[in-house]
C-alpha cells in the first residue's frame, strides 16, 4: 500500500460520520471510568495506609478497582442499556433486536467481560482526548505569545521565536486531534467486531432464538388461515344471502327478511373471529398461550344451517361417532367443511337456489374421509390454484391426510383423508 492509499484511507476515515460516533461511545466509557476512579479512590486509600505488603496491595487495589465494574457488568439491564449505545454508536446490528437484558449467567459473564472491555478502551482513549485537546490549545495559541519559554507541562516546555517557524505548534496540535480520531475508528472497528461475539446470541441461543420466530410466525400463519376460513365463508354467504334478498325483495318480503337475519348472524360471527384474532395479533402471545375460537365438527349443524339461509341445499350424510375424534382433528376438520362450503359458493357458477352441495362424513377403520362434490357450469372459474384450497392442503399435511380436489364430469370434487386412530366407546 503506497503513502496515496493511506492518505485516502485516513480521510475517508475523518469524513466518516461513524468515526465520530465511536468516538463519542469511547468518552462514555471513560466518564464511568472516571465515576469508578471517584469510588474507588477512598477504598485505595484506604488500602494504602494499612501498610500491606506491597505485593499484598498491588493484589488488593486491583480487585478494588476491577470488581465494581465487573459485578456491575453482571448486571442483566447492563445488556440491554449496552445494546442500544453499540448499535447507535458503533453501528453494529445484533441478530436479536432489540437486544434484551441477560437471562442466563452465560450472557451475564460475556456482557461483563464487555463492559470492562468498554471502560479499558474508553479509559484509554479518554486519557488521549484530554492531554491532545488540553495540550493542544496551548499549542494553538502559541504563535500568539510573547517570545521566549514557557511551560507546557511541569516538566516540558516549548520556546517561541516570534517567527514563521512557531507555525509548527499549532501544526502539532492539529495533527493530534487527526491521530485521536483515528485513533478512536481504530478502536471502535476493534470494539464493533467483538460487540456482536459478547452481547450478542451465541450459537445455542441463535438456535433457540430461530425456534421462538418459526413458532411466532407458525402461530401467526394459523391465525391467518382461521381468519380466511371464517370470514371468508361468512362474506360468501352474505354475498349470496344479498343478492336473493334483493332478487325477491318486492315479491317475496318474507324470504329477504330471514335472508337479511341470516347476514345479520353471518357478519357478527365474522367480526367476533376478527376481533378475537386481531387481539391476539395485537397482544403478540407466545404461541399456545391463548387461542382464537376453534369450532368443531360438533358445530357442522351451526354451519350448514347458516349455509342453508342464503338459498342454497346442503345434503349431509354422516356414519361414524364423530364424539370419538380428537380435538385437533376434530377442529381442522370443520375448517376443511367451512372452506369447501364457501369454495362451492363462490365457484358453482349458478345462483344460489340452484346450488345443491352433497356433503359426507365418514368415520371408520381407514380413518376420517370427508367428501363434497357440487355441480358447476361453464361460469365457474373453479380453478383449485386459490388461497382456499392451499389453506386446505396445508392443514391436511399436518395431520399427514390426503387431499384430491377437482373436476369430474360436470361437479367439483373434493375428498380429504385423515388417518385416525379410532377408540371404541364402552
Amino acid at each position: 500500500m503506497t503513502g496515496a492509499d493511506c492518505e485516502d484511507g485516513a480521510v475517508k476515515v475523518l469524513v466518516r460520520g461513524s468515526t465520530y460516533l465511536r468516538w463519542v461511545y469511547l468518552l462514555l466509557g471513560a466518564a464511568l471510568v472516571l465515576a469508578f476512579i471517584l469510588v474507588d479512590s477512598a477504598l485505595v486509600a484506604l488500602l494504602d495506609d494499612l501498610d500491606l505488603h506491597y505485593v499484598l496491595t498491588a493484589i488488593l487495589i486491583c480487585l478494588v478497582v476491577i470488581t465494581p465494574p465487573a459485578v456491575l457488568g453482571l448486571l442483566p439491564a447492563v445488556r440491554e442499556v449496552e445494546g442500544i449505545a453499540v448499535e447507535s454508536l458503533l453501528g453494529v446490528h445484533f441478530e436479536e433486536r432489540p437486544l434484551g437484558p441477560a437471562r442466563t449467567w452465560a450472557q451475564r459473564r460475556r456482557t461483563a467481560a464487555w463492559f470492562l472491555l468498554h471502560l479499558a478502551a474508553g479509559g484509554l482513549v479518554g486519557v488521549i482526548t484530554t492531554l491532545v485537546f488540553g495540550l493542544g490549545a496551548v499549542l494553538l495559541a502559541a504563535p500568539f505569545r510573547s517570545p521566549g519559554r514557557h511551560d507546557l507541562l511541569p516538566d516540558l516546555s516549548y520556546e517561541v521565536t516570534g517567527r514563521w517557524t512557531d507555525l509548527w505548534m499549532p501544526l502539532a496540535a492539529l495533527l493530534g486531534v487527526v491521530a485521536v480520531f483515528l485513533l478512536s475508528a481504530a478502536i471502535g472497528a476493534l470494539l464493533a467486531y467483538a460487540a456482536p461475539r459478547l452481547l450478542g446470541p451465541t450459537p445455542a441461543e441463535r438456535i433457540e432464538l430461530l425456534e421462538r420466530r418459526t413458532a411466532t410466525l407458525a402461530e401467526r400463519n394459523r391465525l391467518a388461515r382461521e381468519l380466511h376460513d371464517s370470514v371468508g365463508h361468512a362474506l360468501s354467504l352474505v354475498t349470496i344471502q344479498a343478492a336473493a334478498a334483493r332478487r325477491v325483495l318486492a315479491t317475496d318480503p318474507e324470504f329477504a327478511e330471514t335472508a337479511l337475519a341470516a347476514m345479520e348472524t353471518s357478519a357478527r360471527a365474522a367480526l367476533a373471529d376478527l376481533d378475537h384474532v386481531l387481539g391476539l395479533l395485537r397482544d403478540d402471545r407466545r404461541p399456545g398461550s391463548q387461542t382464537a375460537p376453534q369450532a368443531t365438527l360438533g358445530n357442522l349443524t351451526r354451519l350448514v344451517e347458516s349455509t342453508r339461509a342464503g338459498g342454497i341445499t346442503v345434503e349431509v350424510n354422516r356414519t361414524g361417532d364423530l364424539d370419538q375424534l380428537p380435538a385437533a382433528v376434530s377442529r381442522e376438520a370443520y375448517r376443511i367443511v367451512q372452506e369447501g362450503l364457501t369454495n362451492a359458493i363462490r365457484h358453482a357458477g349458478r345462483p344460489a337456489g340452484d346450488l345443491t352441495v352433497d356433503l359426507s362424513i365418514n368415520l371408520g377403520s381407514s380413518g376420517l374421509l370427508l367428501e363434497m362434490t357440487n355441480p358447476v357450469s361453464g361460469a365457474s372459474d373453479h380453478s383449485g390454484g386459490g388461497r382456499g384450497l392451499a389453506g386446505i392442503r396445508e392443514r391436511v399435511a399436518v395431520l399427514r391426510g390426503t387431499v384430491e380436489a377437482g373436476l369430474v364430469a360436470d361437479h367439483w370434487r373434493l375428498a380429504v383423508t385423515l388417518p385416525v386412530a379410532v377408540t371404541t366407546k364402552g
